[in-house]
């Protein structure tokens, strides 16, 4: 095992695939000799260069006695053999020659034989977990299950970026665990703790109700946990953080601060939010919105312009049809008449929805939320969006126009847009 995080990062250039290729060499040759290593990866929806990773990483432990990859899902879909080895920029010809012996594995959260529980948070830890976002509406007990493969093996490690993130206000580390490769009940309680604490006030934030939560879950795993933390800018990788779970990922976190983060001296009444064709649900492309809110003045305007997408989700889509896009206030309203779904599916209405009040019983949004995308007029209405026709979006009325208070963000969803007044 790495005690000792391994660095390297550039403050304004980007890292080569050689340079990556001798880190990763530098800090696992021969460290695995005749164990069988898990290497836990992102899916599709997260910015990496994972088929470089991928490489390095077969070609250095070789000396392991067994090398296999577990996607991350979450609780996005499952991955095709050839969505798989797109991820890892491999031909199918090579999965079947020089690759055979390796796994490359979907998780399961959806399935109970594929889980195992290794404990429980009762309520009196999960209220000093949560802090002042505590709420009733949180469950009483939380069964901590994951997915029981990784007890098949000798030492895990982590890949993946470190991005500002809705939820947990940054993310990687042992969110890889949970909600990565986690059972359905921390993946709900954990997400709906993040709406209680608002977006606004998680997003870009190191230290949250919901990091306390799924680290105190990891710390529950019994495999010894090794860390690769990257921190991109863009397509491009700025830094490596190798090492311990927990002190690599906050060495990452402060990188990724500096690079993932846009300040801007005002706020704007118009943005078009344009999230890319990775983001093929509006479940993940809604960090279109997660990302831009905190710039938006109180009345503006998001238009989230995806004319690409054509799903709201496939796991969760009834769920979401049914219960449509609103703001935390307007579900604590009538907990009895929510109580029922799915607590993660009413995370993701609220965090796309955006920050509100109820006045006098009614809905008040902080942000006019748009949606231009596939996703028909009518499907809108019953989402309770607002529906443009992307076919009517002119991109040039949005370019190079933030003196008038608009702003255009094309490859939204990764990069954090914060308001800093200018001293």
């Amino acid at each position: 095992m790495i005690m000792q995080t391994k660095q390297l990062f550039k403050n304004t250039d980007f890292l080569t695939e050689s340079e990556i290729n001798a880190v990763v060499h530098e800090s696992f040759s021969g460290n695995f000799r005749g164990e069988k290593v898990l290497v836990i990866i992102p899916d599709h929806t997260r910015t990496l260069p994972l088929p470089v990773f991928f490489k390095s990483l077969t070609t250095t432990l070789v000396d392991a006695e067994q090398l296999d990859f577990l996607v991350a899902l979450g609780t996005h879909p499952s991955l095709s053999e050839s969505q798989l080895n797109k991820l890892v920029g491999v031909s199918p010809a090579q999965r079947r020659s020089e690759y055979k012996n390796i796994r490359i594995i979907n998780h399961q959260w959806e399935n109970p034989e594929a889980l195992v529980s290794i404990g429980t948070f009762e309520k009196d830890e999960i209220v000093a977990l949560s802090g002042s976002s505590w709420h009733p509406s949180l469950p009483d007990r939380i069964n901590i299950r994951i997915n029981k493969i990784i007890f098949d093996y000798d030492h895990i490690l982590i890949l993946g970026p470190i991005f500002p993130h809705e939820v947990i206000g940054f993310s990687g580390g042992a969110k890889y665990l949970f909600p990565g490769i986690s059972g359905p009940e921390i993946t709900h309680a954990t997400h709906w703790l993040g709406a209680l604490a608002t977006v606004v006030n998680t997003i870009g934030i190191k230290e949250t109700p919901v990091r306390l939560m799924v680290d105190a879950a990891a710390r529950k795993v019994s495999v010894p946990i090794s860390l690769i933390a990257c921190v991109m800018d863009g397509h491009d990788l700025a830094g490596i953080f190798i090492g311990d779970l927990f002190q690599a990922w906050e060495q990452a976190v402060e990188l990724s601060y500096s690079r993932n983060i846009s300040w801007k001296q005002r706020r704007f009444e118009q943005v078009l939010s344009c999230p890319p064709p990775m983001y093929d649900e509006l479940w993940t492309a809604a960090k279109a919105m997660y990302k831009i809110e905190p710039i938006v003045e109180q009345g503006g305007q998001v238009i989230v312009y995806a004319p690409h997408l054509d799903t709201v989700s496939l796991a969760h889509g009834k769920y979401i049809e049914q219960v449509g896009y609103h703001t935390l206030p307007y579900f604590l309203a009538d907990w009895d008449a929510f109580s029922h779904y799915p607590l993660g599916v009413l995370a993701h209405s609220t965090h796309f929805r955006g920050s509100g009040m109820m006045v006098d019983g009614v809905e008040k949004p902080n942000v006019d939320l748009y949606l231009a995308s596939r996703i028909s007029r009518e499907d809108c209405e019953q989402l309770n969006l607002k529906y443009i026709d992307p076919a009517k979006i002119d991109l040039n009325a949005f370019i190079d126009k933030e003196e008038d208070s608009i702003l255009y963000v094309p490859d939204a969803g990764e990069k954090l847009y914060r308001y800093r007044k200018n001293e």
